[in-house]
């Protein structure tokens, strides 16, 4: 009886990794239509994301840019929920 139980075993694991197997060759190939929610949209054209890739691309120079600085902290803010403070003046501008 064990052997029986085995062999069935043995039968649905095969199963189960050729479904797999298929399923993501016809989701490589595009054959598989597209899940629910998971449709391609078009993204509107995000200058912040430029200046990231422009900033990726420069290495370890863009930590000495003063652009990729602001880059990189208006990302952190964004990915943070932060919305920019207005800048207020201090007691050492207000003498100017």
């Amino acid at each position: 009886m064990e052997g029986k139980a085995m062999v069935r075993l043995m039968a649905i694991l095969f199963l189960a990794i050729v479904m797999t197997v298929t399923l993501i060759r016809m989701e490589r190939s595009g054959d598989l239509p597209p899940l629910p929610g998971r449709e391609a949209r078009e993204q509107p054209e995000d200058s912040l994301r430029a200046d990231q890739r422009r900033c990726q691309r420069m290495g370890e120079a863009a930590a000495e840019d003063a652009d990729c600085l602001r880059v990189w902290a208006e990302t952190r803010d964004r990915f943070l929920g932060r919305t920019p403070e207005p800048s207020t003046p201090t007691a050492s501008d207000e003498g100017r």
